[in-house]
């Protein structure tokens, strides 16, 4: 008798079953609530309030809520699908990427320590996280042309703006916010970060370099299967890279440029560069306008440019959906008044501890906190002003519980499957949840070691 082989869930069962688990928690978990001021929770004022567990008619609204309170985002996904989907339509990309393999002459493995530098430079100055999902679709056919796999695409964005996530430096968003709270300045603790990104981003491009290598020479060592992904390049049907080609190209960089400089917050991290303080519905604009003036370039006609740029949103639709269904775990926590409870559990963990315990102890606590509010600015307002006051008591400047909050949450937001950007990231190069856990688990650990030593070095130094 056939026994049927067991297949990972995709993404949405995966997520689904998620929101379900914590629609159960609802029911168990007592129900509290801290006193807010101006919405952040004031450290020793919670206390239980009336249960409300979450049932299935909650659970199937919850995945819609957090479409609503994701939509920027959802519609950036969107518009970056439809500008692909008219820039994929001219062949530009195609040929753009066949002239690079050329040009790199068989030199394509420095694309991976150079571009995840890029990424992680991103990473740890302003976060650069949720923006990098416009780049999937651009990088993944490139080191498909090369002979890797999509993992090696994802691993380059992922992981390289992951590490520098992990150990942000100057990143406004999740450390600015934390230090604010913590009641430092956002310089305090920075010689330990900046030396964390170093350790961290070496880390990341010598184990993606050295699984790309595996799989260069070996197909069959590659957790995916070579020519994995969504988006494919024939190096065997050479796509002409013309002058009109070459112009598209060139509109298509300056776009992603334009992005990049538009979300960096310069005026908060002392630059005296103008800051444009762009954000999602600024960049869904851009890359609608950009997507239009490609298309009349390429000399669509109308009909031929609206339908392939709506052709281009589909393609994309899926990712949406799971930044959507992702957004819904925190929906669901907060709708059942369970969000405080779980951090008031932490406060009392953390009570009465030493110095490195406390910090260890710290971070142990935004792992499993993570896992639940993915946001990393979102996590720092709602907990960072009960754990920072704590660390006075055991003797742990601000400084250091930032550090072991940032860590800690960035560490956790490149494997959980609550993390939108994995989880998208992953449904763009069509690689299962349980191969990419395969893959980076090995790298999970060094991560992990590496922070619990970086935090000890941080006391001990203190």
């Amino acid at each position: 008798m056939n026994q049927k082989k067991f297949h990972m869930p995709t993404a949405y069962t995966i997520l689904f079953l998620l929101l379900i688990l914590v629609a159960a928690a609802t029911w168990i978990i007592p129900a509290g609530s801290y006193d807010y001021v101006d919405g952040v929770p004031v450290a020793g004022t919670y206390h239980t309030v009336e249960q409300n567990p979450q049932g299935v008619g909650d659970v199937l609204k919850a995945a819609f809520s957090g479409f609503y309170d994701a939509v920027d985002v959802c519609i950036f996904i969107l518009m970056v699908g439809g500008f692909l989907g008219v820039v994929m339509k001219t062949g530009a990309v195609d040929a753009g990427v066949g002239n690079v393999i050329r040009l790199l002459g068989g030199r394509e493995k420095w694309l991976i320590p150079i571009l995840m530098l890029l990424f992680g430079l991103g990473g740890t100055t302003y976060g650069m996280w949720e923006e990098t999902m416009a780049f999937y679709p651009l990088l993944i056919p490139v080191f498909l042309a090369a002979g890797y796999d999509a993992v090696v695409g994802i691993s380059v964005i992922l992981l390289g703006a992951g590490a520098g996530v992990i150990a942000s430096t100057v990143n406004p968003f999740a450390t600015g916010i934390a230090a604010g709270f913590a009641g430092v300045s956002l310089g305090e603790g920075i010689v330990l970060r900046l030396l964390e990104w170093v350790a961290f981003e070496a880390a990341a491009i010598w184990f993606v370099m050295a699984y790309a290598a595996k799989v260069k020479k070996n197909p069959s060592k590659s957790v995916v299967g070579v020519g994995a992904g969504k988006i494919q390049v024939s190096m065997d049907q050479q796509v002409p890279f013309t002058a009109k080609r070459k112009v598209i190209m060139a509109l298509f960089t300056l776009t992603f440029l334009i992005m990049v400089y538009a979300v960096v917050p310069f005026d908060e991290m002392g630059l005296s560069l103008p800051a444009l303080g762009w954000w999602f519905p600024e960049l869904s604009a851009l890359f609608l306008v950009a997507g239009v003036v490609i298309g009349l370039i390429d000399r669509m006609s109308e009909e031929e440019l609206v339908e392939t740029y709506v052709a281009g949103c589909a393609d994309l639709l899926g990712v949406a959906f799971i930044i959507g269904i992702s957004r819904g775990i925190t929906v669901l926590m907060n709708d059942g008044a369970i969000t405080d409870t779980v951090l008031h559990w932490g406060e009392q963990a953390l009570s009465g501890a030493g110095a490195i315990s406390f910090t260890l102890l710290v971070f142990a606590l935004y792992l499993p906190l993570t896992i639940l509010i993915p946001s990393s600015s979102g996590l720092a307002t709602l907990s960072i002003p009960i754990v920072a006051p704590l660390g006075k008591f055991a003797g742990v400047g601000g400084d250091l519980v930032v550090t072991a909050f940032q860590s800690a949450s960035g560490l956790v937001n490149i494997i959980t499957p609550t993390a939108a950007v994995v989880m998208g990231a992953l449904a763009l190069g069509h690689v299962p949840y349980d191969r990419w856990v395969k893959y980076v688990w090995k790298l999970i650990l060094w991560f992990l070691l590496l922070a619990l030593a970086f935090l000890v070095a941080g006391v001990l130094l203190g």
